[in-house]
């Protein structure tokens, strides 16, 4: 199990659009991740359990992944939100 701090730096945070491109993007991976903000953590791979996070520009969250293409994850989704969900 390995986990990452990633800062928000899109306009809009993690709604909607961006958060439907993660969830894609997890899905691609068959390892297990979570987003930690604060004292919750949620599944990865659910788009209301992203949403239900409130996770807005500037916010610094922990990615978490469990299985065997765990570093291929955490790199995509740090590369995704890095690069702001393409927006």
């Amino acid at each position: 199990m390995i986990s990452r701090n990633v800062t928000i730096q899109n306009n809009v945070g993690l709604h909607a659009r961006p958060a439907t491109f993660f969830i894609q993007k997890a899905n691609s991976f068959q390892s297990s991740l979570w987003v930690e903000k604060e004292d919750r953590r949620v599944n990865a791979k659910s788009l209301l359990g992203v949403l239900s996070l409130g996770i807005t520009k500037g916010m610094t969250i922990t990615l978490i992944a469990d299985g065997s293409d765990e570093n291929e994850a955490l790199d995509g989704l740090c590369e995704l939100i890095d690069t702001g969900f393409g927006e």
